[in-house]
């Protein structure tokens, strides 16, 4: 078991001391106001890659509206290690949306890959955190109650992306790489937070060295949409996105039958094979559905984890944080 660091921000509202990890509800801030977001160091004990929904968050500390504490900036700077970023999907209250990213920084860790040791900060938004067990989201209103929300944080999203740019630059001129990963409806999150940040004058630069889209609860259509609209924007801030996707997705079937509209992580992104409209050298678009190494129904939603789940699906995200220069791009059958 490990004891693991994540720096984090969130758009929830602190019913009590931002120190406390009960504060944080499913309540959001004021949609417009970056000043309001709380941005803080959690502890976690316990995680254990063998026992899902391991770890506890044994302390919060240093927080801060507005941005990161100096001493904090500070740490994540001199970690030496690479940055990833963690947008977590539906269904996940605050303590399940920093726990998971303590998983993932170890899930990744135990890869074996220096690059995939990294340093993780969380963007926790205001999901309800509930979970019917099988399937998941039975109930449409819980599901589109945490999609308006998704939707509400496009602002807070893109002004943590802006507020972490001179961390990040001062990590990248070190020789380090920045990583996104969205996933589930963290990718639907990802889409209305690179609307925002074009829609607010931003320039095209940069944000992160490499993005991984897993399972995403975003539409299909999403790349190929006009008018700087949703993710068609999005390679204007990344030299290169890996799309994961799977057909057997048992909670994107669900998403469909709501959203009446397919999922880019259940069949791909629309018009896959083509490859002007994807280039391979930017992008690489993963089908999953036929990985086996992992327990494909324990828990009921393991179809829909199977980034943090399945050891060749990592083996496949700690290749890209190496920056293999064998990496093949297109169209890939895992």
């Amino acid at each position: 078991m490990a004891n693991v660091t994540v720096y984090f921000a969130t758009n929830r509202v602190a019913q009590g001391p931002t120190t406390d990890w009960q504060s944080y509800g499913a309540d959001i801030v004021t949609p417009t106001d970056p000043s309001k977001i709380t941005y803080a160091t959690a502890f976690v004990q316990g995680t254990d890659l063998a026992v899902e929904g391991s770890g506890t968050i044994a302390a919060i500390t240093h927080p801060q509206a507005g941005g990161f504490q100096t001493a904090v900036t500070q740490d994540i700077i001199g970690s030496g290690k690479n940055i990833l970023l963690f947008i977590h999907g539906f269904a996940n209250s605050f303590v399940n949306s920093i726990t998971r990213a303590a998983y993932n920084r170890e899930w990744f860790a135990a890869s074996g890959v220096n690059a995939a040791d990294t340093t993780v900060i969380a963007f926790s938004w205001p999901s309800l955190g509930q979970f019917i067990a099988a399937p998941p989201y039975l109930l449409p209103d819980d599901y589109l109650r945490d999609q308006s929300q998704a939707s509400r944080s496009a602002f807070h999203i893109a002004s943590f992306f802006a507020g972490l740019q001179p961390i990040m630059a001062q990590v990248r001129s070190q020789g380090r790489r920045i990583f996104l990963l969205a996933h589930s409806m963290g990718n639907f999150a990802t889409a209305v937070a690179v609307e925002s940040w074009f829609t607010h004058n931003n320039p095209a630069v940069t944000l992160f060295d490499e993005v991984f889209l897993a399972a995403a609860d975003e539409r299909w259509d999403s790349f190929a949409l006009p008018m700087e609209a949703r993710l068609s924007q999005l390679p204007r801030l990344t030299p290169r996105i890996s799309i994961y996707y799977s057909i057997r997705d048992i909670a994107l079937y669900l998403s469909v039958a709501v959203n009446l509209i397919p999922r880019l992580g259940h069949d791909g992104p629309s018009h896959k094979a083509d490859a002007t409209l994807y280039p391979p050298a930017r992008f690489r678009i993963l089908d999953c559905a036929e990985v086996s190494d992992y327990d494909l129904w324990n828990p009921p939603d393991a179809s829909h984890q199977y980034y943090r789940r399945s050891p060749k699906v990592r083996a496949d995200i700690a290749r890209v944080m190496r920056n293999d220069p064998t990496l093949s791009g297109g169209l890939i059958q895992l």
